[in-house]
């Protein structure tokens, strides 16, 4: 497996997490909780943000990794 393509594979990995943070913020009943998963679903939000532009990176830079 290539950079490239582990790259891609974490970066679904997180999409997962963060439609699940998101799917749990919605289903839960406290506040409290609610805020907190809010919260953290934004953070990997960022994440993924970031790692999508190093994803447009490994694509212009690196030859082999275009359309992996």
């Amino acid at each position: 497996m290539t950079i490239g393509s582990e790259v891609k594979q974490c970066l679904a990995s997180l999409k997962g997490v963060e439609a699940s943070l998101s799917s749990l913020a919605l289903r839960s009943q406290e506040n409290e909780s609610k805020q907190i998963l809010h919260e953290t679903m934004m953070a990997v939000n960022e994440i993924v943000t970031d790692l999508k532009k190093r994803v447009g990176e490994l694509e212009n830079e690196e030859f082999q990794y275009k359309g992996f």
